[in-house]
Parts: structure tokens; C-alpha cells; sequence
């Protein structure tokens, strides 16, 4: 793997998208994927609804649709199976990337050496208590090398098989991925540009509530709380 590195390599990229009941916006996310610069990706939608609402709804005759049991873990699992690029990138259904995304992932992996990675946290909004938790979460991500599923994290396909995936887990399935590569000392490298989220979730249940809960859950699933009582928290 790390020689690899050393060589002239210029990987290609999967996007795996977990979705559930996102039709109304489907099409205007894989709008957004395609005008990346010169930029020819793989793109995998995994629906989590039986009935298959989301992927019925695609128009892009070349996105790949499959269906699987609804968990972010278990979806995401799924599309990565799939996926035929070297490097996979999970991106959630209410995140946009940043211009030349996948040109700086692919730096990321190819000349800097990392493994995996993500992006710095950015809210979809003018709000500005929203950009103090922009700046904490990117003091902590920068600490503990361990960003979250928002963050749009990309891992070398190889490597994400070699250690068994996302492990399935109702919640923190993020976390835990990232510290199994911390545990083996590998590079997980933070881009500094940033994703732009949905506030949705933050302004329904507060800001203030919704980074601290977010800090609680990280510490105590390091403590060995188990997730699927951290769940019940996190609902």
C-alpha cells in the first residue's frame, strides 16, 4: 500500500451515497456531483427504503442503484462492494462538496500519502453562531484526527477492505472507522476546505445542544458505552 504511494498513481474515485426517502432532492445532489471540473466519477446510490423511493427517482442513467437494509453502516457497506474506484468517498445525501473536491482527495492520497480522510465542517447557511462551531470542529478534528460522516470521508478501497469496513453499528460508525486507522498509525489527513451541510439538524435541536451532545457521544462510545444505547441520545 504505501509503496504505491512512492509511484506515479492517479486513482480513481467511487462515491457511495446512503439515502433514505431523499427523492425530491436526488437529482440536484447528483447535479452537483457532475460539475466537478473534469472530473469522470462513479457515483453509487443506496437506497434504505424497501420500496425503493429515492433511487426510483433517478434520472442519471449512469448512477448505479442498488437497495440495502436501512443503516448508514450497513448502505454504506453495501456501495462499497460495488464501487470500482480506488478511492471511495461517502458522502451524505445533505452535503455538498467543495470546488475540485476530487482533485484534492486525490492529492490527498496520491502525493501526500493518506490512507483516508475528510474535509473541514461547513454549515449551508449565513448564520454566524454557526461558525464557531465551524472553527471547533475543526480544532478537534485537527486533534484527534477523527472526522465525522459529514465531514465526507474517502478511504482507499483496498485499505477500507483490508479492515473489514464500517463495522455494523446503529450509530458512530464514523468514529469507530477512524480510530481503527489511528490505532494502526496510519495518515488520515484533513483537507482544509470545506463541505457544506444541511443546519437542518442544529437548528431544530439548538446549536449549542447539538456540538456538545456530538462531543458526549464521541467520549463516551471512546469510554466503551455501547452504540445502541448512545442511540437513544443521539434520536
Amino acid at each position: 500500500m504505501r509503496e504505491r504511494h512512492l509511484m506515479e498513481w492517479s486513482p480513481t474515485l467511487s462515491i457511495v451515497l446512503p439515502v433514505f426517502k431523499e427523492a425530491e432532492k436526488i437529482n440536484e445532489i447528483i447535479a452537483h456531483l457532475r460539475q466537478q471540473p473534469n472530473e469522470e466519477v462513479e457515483i453509487i446510490v443506496v437506497d434504505g427504503d424497501p420500496a425503493g423511493s429515492t433511487i426510483n427517482g433517478v434520472i442519471d442513467e449512469k448512477v448505479l442503484k442498488i437497495s440495502a437494509s436501512r443503516s448508514r453502516a450497513r448502505q454504506m457497506n453495501a456501495g462499497a462492494m460495488r464501487a470500482k474506484g480506488d478511492i471511495i468517498l461517502f458522502l451524505h445525501a445533505d452535503t455538498l462538496l467543495p470546488r475540485d473536491a476530487f482533485a484534492l482527495i486525490r492529492d490527498a492520497v496520491a502525493t501526500k500519502g493518506a490512507v483516508g480522510g475528510a474535509f473541514d465542517l461547513g454549515f449551508d447557511t449565513k448564520r454566524r453562531i454557526f461558525a464557531i462551531t465551524e472553527l471547533y470542529v475543526a480544532l478537534r478534528t485537527r486533534l484527534t484526527r477523527v472526522p465525522f460522516g459529514d465531514q465526507a470521508i474517502f478511504i482507499i478501497r483496498d485499505y477500507f477492505e483490508h479492515i473489514g469496513g464500517y463495522r455494523d453499528i446503529p450509530l458512530m460508525e464514523d468514529v469507530d472507522l477512524m480510530k481503527r486507522i489511528r490505532k494502526r498509525c496510519d495518515s488520515i489527513t484533513i483537507i482544509p476546505h470545506k463541505v457544506r451541510t444541511s443546519p437542518r439538524r442544529y437548528e431544530r435541536d439548538g446549536v449549542l445542544y447539538c456540538t456538545v451532545r456530538n462531543l458526549a457521544l464521541q467520549v463516551l462510545y471512546t469510554w466503551g458505552v455501547p452504540p445502541e444505547k448512545l442511540t437513544k441520545w443521539y434520536r
